[in-house]
């Protein structure tokens, strides 16, 4: 693959100069749900040993010429000018995730990323990418990474995805912007919990949400909220009594 093309689940340079393709780590792709939970990848590898999406475009595609549709996972190629213009249309789409290295300082980040996305995933360390032909490369990639959410169901799915690293919740673009944004189901539970203070039983905290936009978007979102509570800064004081942990 030359250095004028792309490819995807991460086709991009990275810690071995012999090619530009290098693949998403599995164990990342299923932390944050599944090839089977993203409706496209639209930077994928020609020839690819997993999936990623249940609709991929290849580089024979062009997947910046193509229209974009539901959830998607991104790892573009990391060229500069792919880069830009990928990370452009994931702004302009706004729903899924897009898996980049961590250099806050680029254009593409101010423009597309800190006014644009609901929440960070700061990854620890530096990730091991794949081959083509699906082998681990024996060196890290040589910056960190962070995954970036767009939409508030997928700031959701990083807060409890339990990929180690820092957590960024991005709401000041509501202040910004001048419109309210809905936080994640961590942010908001604990912002409810904080406003009850002292115990809660979990039944008021399912009557709190039930009419709530996440609740519509979420059928499952009582069994959500146990996960919150249980991973996140609370503690269970009894039989379905929770409180804010000090």
């Amino acid at each position: 693959m030359t250095k004028n093309s792309f490819a995807g689940m991460g086709g991009h340079q990275g810690a071995r100069p012999t090619t530009d393709v290098w693949l998403t780590p599995p164990a990342v792709l299923d932390a944050v749900g599944g090839a089977g939970s993203f409706d496209l990848d639209p930077c994928a590898c020609e020839h690819r040993p997993w999936y990623t999406a249940r609709r991929h475009f290849a580089v024979s595609d062009n997947g910046l010429l193509q229209a974009w549709f539901g959830r998607v996972w991104l790892n573009p190629p990391y060229q500069t000018t792919l880069i830009r213009q990928f990370m452009a249309r994931m702004a302009e789409h706004g729903r899924g995730l897009a898996l980049i290295f961590a250099r806050t300082e680029t254009e593409h980040f101010a423009r597309h990323i800190w006014p644009v996305c609901d929440a960070l995933l700061f990854l620890e360390g530096r990730l091991h990418f794949h081959r083509p032909d699906g082998t681990r490369s024996e060196k890290n990639a040589g910056a960190p990474s962070v995954l970036c959410a767009y939409g508030v169901d997928d700031a959701d799915v990083l807060a409890g995805c339990g990929l180690p690293g820092a957590f960024v919740p991005l709401r000041l673009r509501a202040f910004l912007h001048g419109f309210a944004t809905v936080g994640t189901w961590l942010q908001e539970v604990s912002s409810f919990m904080r406003r009850r203070g002292g115990t809660c039983h979990l039944s008021e905290i399912y009557k709190a949400f039930a009419g709530s936009e996440k609740a519509k978007r979420n059928p499952n979102y009582q069994a959500k909220i146990r996960q919150v509570l249980q991973s996140g800064p609370f503690d269970r004081v009894g039989r379905g009594l929770w409180e804010a942990a000090e």
